[in-house]
């Protein structure tokens, strides 16, 4: 854990009347050094991954900064957590920390070649051989790692790769997106600076897993950011366009030309 900065706070924002806006600011979250890179909510907890090379988890009951995570190579850009398991997954580099929020230690570092080993002090020493950690999903019992153009299956109660996702894709893979199904699949959705979005189903054992769908027409440029929810998907590009997707029929429902007057970097759907 990090002890050398101030602790953050989370303040009220006493916004002004803006007649009837939908989206109002309330709250003020402040204690990184450098720019936030990565975000993820769930109603007790926020959880903020930043250039500092800190993650910091804050307590939304409590409205305070709860637990300060640090000593990562570089920039932290992702963050996810697994409720079942009290469990936090922070990619910076070629490596993911893996933590235990209720001991505030770090039990296991993964890395972009599909390695696993238990925390120790030696795992400071990051090799700069590996390939960096673009994006990662969390189904369950399985972790997805993108890594250049391919997609590492990680059963999550041994920390162990036991699957590809062999897709085909011409650039590296920047985002993924991953929902269960109710036969105990899971569909996995990439999408690359190819300009193209793949699709997944992936078992129980999983082993190689070729795709066995493209989502036609592709962007104009390379895909940055998905969002899933039920057999809606959403997408957004380098080419400031946003994409709503059927996956059933895998079919385009509408697109959204200049949606930004830059590039679409992240995208989000309510539950």
């Amino acid at each position: 854990m990090s002890t050398s900065r101030k602790p953050g706070k989370i303040t009220n924002y006493n916004f002004p009347k803006r007649g009837r806006a939908r989206l109002q600011c309330t709250n003020i979250v402040e204690g990184h050094s450098k720019a936030v890179l990565a975000l993820h909510a769930t109603d007790d907890y926020l959880f903020t991954a930043s250039k500092d090379r800190t993650v910091v988890v804050w307590d939304l009951r409590g409205m305070r900064e709860s637990q300060v995570f640090g000593n990562f190579p570089n920039s932290v850009v992702a963050v996810k957590y697994d409720p079942q398991n009290n469990l936090l997954f922070s990619v910076s580099s070629c490596y993911i920390k893996v933590w235990d929020i209720r001991s505030s230690k770090a039990i296991r570092t993964l890395n972009s070649q599909g390695n696993s080993t238990s925390w120790s002090s030696q795992s400071t020493n990051f090799e700069s051989t590996n390939l960096t950690i673009n994006a990662i999903a969390l189904s369950e019992n399985s972790l997805y790692t993108a890594v250049c153009d391919r997609v590492r299956v990680w059963d999550l109660r041994k920390f162990s790769v036991v699957g590809k996702l062999l897709g085909g894709h011409q650039a590296a893979i920047m985002c993924l997106a991953v929902s269960p199904t109710d036969t105990g699949e899971d569909v996995v959705v990439t999408g690359s600076k190819d300009h193209y979005i793949k699709i997944f189903n992936v078992g129980a054992e999983p082993g190689l897993v070729v795709t066995p769908a493209t989502l036609e027409p592709p962007h104009y440029d390379g895909i940055q950011c998905l969002a899933l929810r039920g057999e809606t998907l959403f997408s957004g590009s380098r080419d400031y366009v946003i994409k709503k997707w059927n996956l059933d029929s895998h079919e385009l429902v509408t697109s959204v030309n200049a949606a930004h007057r830059d590039w679409v970097t992240d995208l989000c759907c309510s539950q």
